[in-house]
């Protein structure tokens, strides 16, 4: 996943990676947010795998090899799209693409009344995907339990991404 500060790059990290414990699977991440507090890059890699698989080396991965991208910034994907695998698949913050795995999620987050929150908006577009490694429920369940007294806010930022993304059957 790949941002500039303040964009919610490392609460979208966290709602990932606790969707994932609460469904059993390992987890390791990593962020790099020094400059977050400037707008600079955030990135964070969140590797998740289930009991059978041996456990991981290293808490990064290797350029080519991610099976998702999540670029909550339109350039994001210039800066950190070298992670995703050939096969892989990238759901881009672009306003004005034909690509179907982009959505202005800037204009959603603006028009809900949360500008900041595209990180929700994004995360409930792929989760529409149906290629993370639960379903939107779970993660609605974590959103909730992580937002605290702007859980409906979060839900609905959340589900408006997933909606987009339904409608447009990725």
């Amino acid at each position: 996943m790949s941002g500039v500060g303040g964009q919610g790059v490392l609460f979208a990290t966290r709602i990932l990676a606790e969707a994932a414990l609460a469904a059993n699977y390992h987890v390791l991440l990593s962020e790099t947010h020094g400059m977050a507090q400037r707008g600079g890059n955030v990135i964070s890699h969140v590797k998740i795998t289930g009991v059978e698989v041996p456990p991981f080396t290293s808490p990064l991965i290797r350029p080519g090899h991610a099976d998702l991208f999540l670029g909550l910034h339109p350039q994001a994907f210039a800066v950190h799209g070298f992670y995703l695998k050939p096969d892989g698949r990238a759901f881009r913050n672009e306003a004005r693409s034909e690509d179907p795995d982009c959505l202005d999620a800037a204009e959603i987050a603006a028009s809900l009344g949360s500008s900041i929150s595209v990180n929700l908006v994004m995360l409930g577009f792929a989760a529409s995907s149906r290629l993370l490694f639960c379903d939107a429920i779970q993660l609605e369940e974590t959103v909730r339990s992580l937002s605290g007294p702007r859980a409906d806010t979060a839900l609905r930022l959340f589900r408006a991404g997933l909606d987009r993304g339904r409608a447009l059957s990725l």
